[in-house]
């Protein structure tokens, strides 16, 4: 698949063949499907917790006698028919929604995922991105130029070749742009953006990583 080359000014200066191996791969719904779900699922942090009768607080001796008071007969206040006692059956934060995600599917999906931005149309090739100190205003002047190839600016990933401090914060105050590092990447992140932006040198990370060995 052959896709345009821009540079920092949003101008086409070539074109850059992509792996078929990486860039090419037919739409599997059902893989992306069981893979992101398993990913969002892994995501996910337990806060709900209710406490049961045996971490409640009191209830450390009989309410009342057993027998002569006419009232019913009751072993502690921590029961759960007692106001402020222990809770049945609700939820505890001992629950695991944590699934196990296959390495060979988790890639395959990756895959199938950058083929179908690629397809769509919603991958753009840049020569490389230079920004000499961090500044919101310099990324976000860039990021403008490609106004007329990207359409509106809405949830755009940039994908970095290395860890760049210089790139992330720059970018991490425009609310339309996230960044990722080019060996992090995963289907969740692809499919949650409009539009994905790779550099030459992320494109390399990427086929060397994921690419026919």
């Amino acid at each position: 698949m052959e896709l345009p080359l821009y540079n920092q000014s949003a101008e086409q200066i070539g074109t850059v063949e992509l792996t078929d191996s990486v860039f090419g791969l037919p739409m599997n719904q059902d893989l992306l499907h069981q893979v992101i779900t398993s990913q969002m699922s892994n995501k996910r942090q337990v806060l709900a917790h209710t406490k049961g009768r045996g971490e409640v607080s009191g209830g450390g001796k009989k309410p009342w006698k057993q027998k002569g008071t006419g009232r019913a007969r009751h072993g502690s206040i921590r029961s759960p028919i007692w106001r402020s006692g222990g809770v049945t059956g609700g939820p505890t934060k001992e629950k695991n929604f944590k699934k196990d995600i296959n390495k060979k599917m988790m890639q395959k999906a990756l895959k199938v995922a950058l083929s179908s931005k690629a397809r769509d149309g919603q991958l753009f090739i840049l020569d490389s991105l230079t920004i000499e100190k961090p500044k919101t205003k310099e990324m976000d002047a860039v990021m403008k130029k490609f106004t007329t190839i990207l359409g509106r600016l809405n949830n755009v990933l940039l994908v970095t070749p290395t860890d760049s401090v210089v790139l992330y914060k720059s970018a991490r105050n425009l609310p339309y742009l996230d960044t990722i590092e080019a060996r992090n990447l995963n289907p969740l992140v692809l499919l949650e953006a409009n539009r994905v932006i790779l550099s030459k040198e992320s494109l390399a990370v990427i086929e060397k990583q994921w690419g026919a060995k």
